[in-house]
């Protein structure tokens, strides 16, 4: 693979070499090489450092993907869907939160240009990471589950709703609105962060989000993703980092504990349900 650049973001470009068969003119077949260059996909956030480790008094000292971040000096994000996955308290939404914070996001959601707070629930560690920046998104959204309705109110309040399907998200279901608001508003060229999408989300619409992110994805999208679903990870243009007390790393799919607990289940819900249940 190489790595060009272009104004807008780096662009992960593939060289694929293809043979073309000419028959010459004494009959014998020659082979002549030629080469395609492809476009794999846009990067705009390259990745995150560290640029002060937090005062020991800091509960953030003692996160560990605090500690990682502080050995490792940076990590980095070399696919347009990075997953951050691991069990509650690794610190995966806090870091989303601050990469989304330091980027310029409202840290209660929406684009850029948000600015309603209801309640200051957002740690301080934006305050010690440097976003690694590839070039300039021209759209932006962070999208957090829990402050939903907040960012519903705020839109219903001070926008046309022209750019979110014309109808108030509160006028919609949860999920609906949810994914409605990724379908409308999500416009392309954009570093989108999604903070657990599927708490919002039946699984048939889980597929429905996998459909729309490939899209945007396709139109030179970035997705930072925190999540638990089985069903997101499975994204094939996607790195998954999984956050633990040993720090972070990248794993496969099928090496994750969502994916093999949900099919341990599902193969075997008896036997599982009797183990839990039973002793």
């Amino acid at each position: 693979d190489v790595l060009g650049s272009r104004g807008l973001g780096d662009v992960y470009k593939r060289q694929i070499l293809y043979y073309r068969e000419e028959e010459l003119q004494d009959g014998s077949i020659f082979s002549l090489p030629h080469q395609r260059e492809r476009r794999v996909f846009m990067i705009y956030l390259r990745g995150i450092a560290l640029n002060v480790f937090p005062d020991g008094n800091s509960y953030l000292s003692d996160l560990p993907v605090v500690r990682y971040l502080h050995t490792v000096k940076h990590l980095e994000f070399r696919k347009p869907v990075t997953f951050f996955v691991g069990e509650n308290g690794t610190g995966k939404s806090t870091l989303l939160e601050a990469i989304a914070v330091a980027s310029g996001f409202n840290p209660e959601g929406g684009s850029r240009d948000f600015s309603f707070s209801t309640k200051r629930s957002h740690s301080d560690l934006h305050q010690f990471i440097t976003p690694i920046k590839a070039g300039y998104p021209q759209d932006g959204f962070f999208l957090r589950v829990e402050s939903f309705y907040s960012t519903a109110t705020y839109l219903d309040e001070n926008s046309n709703l022209l750019r979110y399907g014309g109808i108030s998200l509160h006028e919609q279901s949860h999920g609906e609105s949810f994914l409605s608001l990724i379908t409308n508003r999500f416009e392309g060229h954009g570093l989108y962060i999604l903070d657990e999408p599927e708490a919002a989300l039946s699984p048939h619409r889980l597929l429905s989000l996998l459909v729309a992110i490939d899209d945007l994805v396709k139109n030179d999208s970035q997705f930072l993703i925190a999540t638990h679903s089985p069903i997101l990870m499975s994204y094939p243009k996607a790195e998954v980092l999984e956050l633990s007390v040993d720090g972070i790393r990248t794993i496969s799919y099928k090496e994750t504990e969502h994916y093999k607990l949900t099919k341990q289940f599902i193969d075997a819900p008896e036997q599982m349900l009797k183990y839990l249940l039973n002793g």
